[in-house]
């Protein structure tokens, strides 16, 4: 490794972790730059073009028609004929008909399917981790788990498929993404974003919890320029740090700390550079 290099692990990770360190300086920064300018053309406030659209149970059966149509993969979607039970549980009946008998007609145009969300949090994430420790109470020889957890990065540009019916509501999900990646922090800290590109401008609005993703999916097409969905952290302006835990803030300040040390090792580097440039001047 470089001297300059800032890398840390664990030591027993150290053998399992493969670097590629041959990209010129800076290549990640420049990455990350183009990323925040395309951010910066977007408009949180934009109401949506379908937003107010109203459709039938006809006009939902020929809109999923049409999207079924246009896409390349078997991620269809699928109106929900009706509903039975089966051992006191509902299951939907998405088929034209069902041999069971006690079929519940679907009277208000519900369907399923897929939409893909695309997670982009910059802060870490919480999962559960269990460390098995022996006990030191008297009638308890055996080892008992002790609840702890573990923060880490999702990697950048990690994708979602979920599938979810039409009056799955956005909280729900979130919710079912935290789920996926079995992450334990509060669902309030992060928000479901809308994104569209239109006029070479990007768009992005959050999602309020009662919003219906699918059913922006259906409306919008299979486009990803037209609509898309990412998941992101809910800034709200300001931080509710009572909503975070004392391991995790204690993270956060290692994190601090630690993009302090390197943005002052640039400055100095930089700096350094100059005076060196001067010198040969003189």
């Amino acid at each position: 490794l470089s001297p300059d290099c800032s890398f840390t692990c664990h030591y027993r990770c150290r053998a399992l972790v493969r670097l590629d360190c041959s990209g010129p300086p800076g290549a990640g920064d420049e990455d990350d730059g183009n990323e925040q300018v395309l951010e910066k053309d977007t408009n949180v406030d934009e109401p949506s073009e379908w937003e107010k659209t109203e459709l039938d149970q006809a006009q939902v059966e020929q809109r999923i028609k049409e999207y079924n149509s246009q896409i390349n993969s078997n991620l269809f979607m699928s109106l929900v004929r009706g509903r039975y039970r089966v051992g006191g549980v509902t299951v939907l009946c998405s088929g034209p008909s069902h041999p069971l008998t006690g079929v519940l007609q679907n009277k208000d145009g519900s369907y399923t399917g897929f939409i893909k969300v695309q997670l982009k949090l910059v802060r870490p994430v919480s999962v559960p981790a269990t460390k098995r420790v022996p006990s030191t109470q008297a009638g308890r020889p055996h080892p008992q788990g002790v609840k702890r957890r573990t923060s880490f990065y999702l990697p950048k540009g990690t994708v979602k498929h979920l599938h979810i019916l039409s009056h799955t509501r956005a909280s729900e999900v979130i919710d079912a993404l935290l789920r996926k990646f079995t992450v334990i922090d509060n669902p309030r800290k992060f928000a479901l974003f809308e994104r569209s590109e239109k006029d070479d401008q990007v768009y992005l609005r959050k999602l309020s919890d009662d919003e219906q993703p699918l059913r922006l999916r259906l409306l919008a097409g299979p486009s990803e320029k037209v609509l898309s969905f990412i998941l992101k952290e809910n800034e709200t302006g300001e931080v509710n740090w009572d909503a975070f835990t004392l391991p995790e803030l204690h993270n956060f300040l290692l994190i601090l700390q630690r993009e302090e040390e390197e943005h002052v090792r640039r400055l100095r580097h930089r700096y350094a550079r100059c005076r060196q440039k001067m010198q040969e001047a003189l």
